[in-house]
């Protein structure tokens, strides 16, 4: 999975991916809960859903933006770093779970993950009143 977000973040070393794997799987183990926490983890290499399943799911729910600040704020980086990270660890996510289980995370979610997942999130049109 390290190699897949190495690709796909176009990092030149492994060490970044790896840590931007962590660091964003812990944050969405703290996010997901339900048939979609463990439906994901089971489909995830061993390290990694070690590493998601950890976490304690926290209360409240948070949009995609929301999600990428938080990762910023616990990392230290900067929103276009984590945003980054998190598209790109996330993007290999969706690869993995596959797309049936990436529209029922996605349905689990607040608005604004689809994109961190490389996804386009098609919303209803709003009427005009």
């Amino acid at each position: 999975m390290v190699e897949a977000v190495r690709y796909e973040g176009a990092y030149p070393t492994r060490d970044r991916p790896a840590e931007a794997v962590r660091s964003v799987m812990a944050a969405l183990g703290r996010r997901l809960t339900g048939d979609e926490r463990v439906d994901l983890a089971a489909r995830l290499p061993v390290e990694v859903a070690a590493v998601f399943a950890s976490q304690v799911p926290e209360a409240g729910t948070v949009t995609g933006w929301g999600f990428v600040e938080d990762l910023a704020s616990r990392t230290g980086a900067s929103l276009a770093t984590a945003r980054w990270e998190t598209g790109a660890v996330l993007t290999v996510v969706a690869r993995v779970a596959g797309p049936a289980l990436v529209v029922r995370i996605l349905a689990a979610l607040p608005d604004g993950w689809a994109l961190l997942f490389g996804q386009a999130q098609l919303l209803p049109p709003r009427t005009s009143a």
